[in-house]
C-alpha cells in the first residue's frame, strides 16, 4: 500500500509517499520520498507564525514540492493530454491555482491513497493543504482520508521505529499508555487505552509549552524561534554552575488534575527582567535555566501522576519541545524509577512532518477506516483526538 500525505498545519509544507506494511501493531514503513519546504525565516521578522502569510506561503510551495516528491520517488510522468478535474475545489486557493495546472500533465502515480492533516492546527493553513488533497484525489480517482495531526505526534512515538536497510519497523508496546505532546502550539496528555483509543486527560489552559519558551527568549531578546536557543542558555548555565537564587512558582504542580498552565510562568519571568538593574549575558543563562527546570518539573510530575493514577504501562512523548535535553533527561529518570518503558519519536518525527501523517493513516486504514466524501473533507483546527 501506497500513501502520500501531505502536512500544513503551521509553517511547515511537507509531503511524503509511504509505502506501508505489516499490522495495525507491528507496520513497516519505507520512505519512497519526503520533502519539506520551511516557513521559519519568513515569520521570524513577526515574532511567530502569522497564519494569512502560512496560508499564502503553503499555497506557493506545494505544487513544486509535490513535482519534487514524485520525482524522488521516480512517480514523475508526463502525459501528452491534461487531466480534467472540477477546478472550484480551489477557488479559495489563489496561489494554488496559478501553480496547479502542471500536475494536469502528470501521470497518476502508483498511490493508493491520500492522507491529509485536517486539524488541529491553524485553519488558513490546513485549508490549503486540504484543497490541495482534495484537488489531488478528484483528478487522479484517489480516496482521501483525513487525519488529526496530534495523532501523527502520537504515533510518532508510538511506534519506536527501526531502521533496517530503509525499512522502519514500528514495534508494539504495552497498553495502557500516556502519551505527553509538547509542541508549539499543544501541550496535552493523553490516555490510551488500546491501539487507537483515546481520551485527553490534560491539556494547557493558556500558553502551550513551546509557545511559552518562544515568548521567553523574546523577553530576553533572542529572535524566533527562540526556545532552542533557551535551552541552550541553560545547558550552559549548568555546566557553569550558576543560578538564580530566586525559585519561579511550579504553575500547577499540586491541583488535583492534568492540566498546564505556562502563561504566568512567562509572566514572571517578563517582570523579573524588568526589574533587573541589566539583563547580562550571566543573567540570560540563569533565567533560562530556572525556566527550563520550572517547565520540566511541571511536565513530568503530570506525567508521572497519569501514569500512576491510569496504571499505564507505557509513556510515549511526541512534539517539537521532546527533542529538549533537559525534559528528556528528566522523563527517562522518572520511567525508569517507576520502572515503565517511554518512548521518544525519532528526530525527523519530533517536529510537523508528512511522515507521521502516513503513518497514522495506515494504522487507520489497517483499523477499518471509513472515508469521506471527499467534497465534505473540512479543516477543524481545535480538533481532539478523543472526537476521531
Amino acid at each position: 500500500m501506497k500513501i502520500l500525505s501531505i502536512e500544513t498545519s503551521c509553517d511547515e509544507s511537507a509531503l511524503t509517499i509511504l509505502e506501508c506494511g505489516g499490522t495495525l501493531t507491528e507496520p513497516t514503513f519505507t520512505i519512497l520520498a519526503d520533502s519539506v519546504s520551511s516557513q521559519i525565516a519568513i515569520h521570524a521578522e513577526y515574532g511567530g507564525v502569522f497564519p494569512k502569510l502560512a496560508k499564502r506561503e503553503h499555497g506557493k510551495a506545494l505544487t513544486p514540492l509535490l513535482l519534487e516528491t514524485l520525482t524522488k520517488a521516480g512517480m514523475h510522468i508526463k502525459t501528452d493530454a491534461p487531466y480534467l478535474f472540477d477546478t472550484h475545489i480551489l477557488d479559495r486557493e489563489i496561489e494554488l491555482q496559478s501553480a496547479f495546472t502542471e500536475l494536469t500533465y502528470i501521470q497518476k502515480p502508483d498511490i493508493d491513497y491520500i492522507a491529509v492533516t485536517s486539524g488541529p492546527g491553524l485553519e488558513p493553513a490546513l485549508w490549503v493543504g486540504i484543497s490541495f488533497a482534495k484537488a489531488l484525489g478528484t483528478m487522479w480517482n484517489i480516496p482521501v482520508l483525513p487525519v488529526n495531526h496530534m495523532e501523527g505526534h502520537i504515533v510518532s512515538g508510538l511506534l519506536p521505529l527501526k531502521d533496517t536497510n530503509g525499512i522502519l519497523t514500528g514495534t508494539s508496546i504495552t497498553y495502557p499508555a500516556i502519551a505527553l505532546l509538547i509542541s508549539g502550539g499543544h501541550t496535552e496528555l493523553i490516555h490510551i487505552k488500546a491501539p487507537l483509543v483515546y481520551t485527553k486527560i490534560g491539556q494547557t489552559r493558556d500558553d502551550a509549552v513551546g509557545e511559552a519558551f518562544d515568548k521567553v527568549a523574546r523577553t530576553l531578546g533572542i529572535p524566533y524561534p527562540g526556545g532552542p536557543v533557551i535551552s541552550k542558555l541553560a545547558h550552559m548555565a549548568r555546566e557553569e554552575n550558576i543560578q538564580l537564587e530566586e525559585k519561579f512558582t511550579r504553575p500547577m504542580l499540586h491541583t488535583n488534575d492534568y492540566d498546564f498552565s505556562f502563561s504566568g510562568l512567562k509572566t514572571k519571568v517578563l517582570y523579573f527582567v524588568r526589574d533587573l538593574q541589566e539583563l547580562t549575558e550571566e543573567y540570560k543563562k540563569k533565567i533560562a535555566r530556572e525556566f527550563e527546570d520550572a517547565v520540566t518539573e511541571v511536565l513530568v510530575i503530570k506525567t508521572m501522576k497519569a501514569v500512576e493514577d491510569t496504571g499505564a504501562q507505557t509513556v510515549l512523548v511526541g512534539g517539537g519541545v521532546s527533542a529538549n535535553t533537559n525534559i528528556k533527561q528528566a522523563l527517562q529518570n522518572a520511567c525508569l524509577k517507576h520502572g515503565i518503558p517511554l518512548h521518544f519519536p525519532r528526530p525527523d518525527t519530533a517536529t510537523d512532518n508528512a511522515l507521521m501523517i502516513g503513518m497514522a493513516a495506515y494504522m487507520r486504514i489497517q483499523n477499518g477506516a471509513i472515508f469521506p466524501d471527499i467534497e465534505s473533507i473540512q479543516a477543524n483546527g481545535n480538533w481532539s483526538v478523543d472526537e476521531i
